[in-house]
């Protein structure tokens, strides 16, 4: 449910080029931070995760969430009040000039991904067969051509892309441990619309993509990006792998994601070896994402990503939408 102006402590416009800030009431003992405009905006979940790492250290606050454009604060009203905390985190968020300030914690995971893999063309099919037999999304019985195709590449050149890419973890939500992860390489910068209607089924472990963002399923459920394969489980409340005994979500905010191409029937004996405990999930330690390093970044390959973008939007216009 959107939240009402009822729910708003404080708001501060946006001022020499720093976004709007919006404090929202959010129950007893959580505060919701809003930046900027209703918009799909990186640099917003950059400050949000900034915002986020130095809150922690406020005596009385719990746990904080970052989401796309915002930041959950749960605080223990017993220690701190509303008005305390709310004088805080505005103290905090001002002393952040600019995204190039910060510097964010984030883990590398490494996972293979299995391309149009028999268990993402079972349930496509059944799609065609049940919903919809005339899906545009559905070319040679999967997605993953319909994919490259609205992106100007080729299927081949569509995984390599994926493969030489860093994917981060913006936030988690909707499903347990669903992460929603965007590309950091504009150069390879891939998109796609959702499905329409959307599929009663997807299984457990579906590697999709809607618009810019790639999740993979953690449970068998219903959903709407296009699928291209499946991955290993990221979800496990059984907690039967090791690297789910702490937590049986993996993905973390500010992780950075590499995929690694395996075949259909190597992901299946590495699934096996998930569940039976002997599989090593290949994580790796913290280390400081350094924003101004990635604006430069941007800004070194921004011609080829401009290109790479003009490439994709004239191969939309013969694109027939789902």
């Amino acid at each position: 449910m959107m939240a009402t102006a009822e729910s708003v402590i404080e708001a501060v416009p946006a001022k020499d080029g720093r976004p709007s800030v919006t404090y929202r009431f959010s129950g007893d003992e959580y505060l919701l931070i809003e930046f900027g405009d209703m918009t799909t905006d990186f640099f917003y979940n950059l400050r949000a995760m900034g915002l986020g790492e130095r809150a922690k250290k406020i005596p009385g606050v719990i746990e904080t969430v970052p989401a796309m454009r915002s930041l959950l604060v749960h605080f223990d009203s017993l220690q701190i009040g509303m008005k305390e905390l709310l004088v805080k985190l505005k103290e905090i968020e001002e002393s952040i000039e600019s995204v190039s300030d910060l510097v964010i914690p984030s883990r590398l995971l490494r996972l293979p991904v299995a391309y149009r893999d028999k268990h993402t063309t079972e349930f496509i099919g059944r799609y065609a067969k049940l919903i919809r037999p005339d899906a545009p999304n559905i070319m040679d019985g999967h997605n993953i051509g319909y994919v490259a195709k609205y992106n100007g590449v080729s299927i081949e050149e569509m995984i390599r892309l994926i493969g030489s890419n860093q994917y981060w973890v913006a936030m988690l939500g909707f499903w347990p441990g669903l992460a929603f992860m965007t590309p950091l390489d504009m150069r390879a910068y891939l998109t796609a619309p959702k499905y329409n209607p959307s599929r009663p089924w997807t299984p457990e472990g579906a590697f999709g993509i809607g618009g810019p963002i790639v999740a993979i399923y953690p449970i068998e459920s219903p959903g709407g990006y296009q699928l291209l394969g499946r991955s290993i489980p990221i979800y496990d409340l059984k907690q039967r792998n090791p690297v789910f005994k702490k937590n049986p979500v993996l993905f973390q905010p500010a992780d950075r994601i590499e995929w690694e191409t395996v075949k259909d029937d190597e992901l299946e004996e590495l699934r096996k070896q998930v569940f039976d405990g002997t599989y090593r999930y290949r994580v790796y330690p913290y280390e400081s994402f350094n924003v101004k390093k990635y604006l430069e970044f941007l800004e070194d390959t921004k011609e080829e990503a401009r290109a790479f973008a003009a490439r994709a939007e004239e191969a939309r216009k013969g694109i027939a939408f789902p």
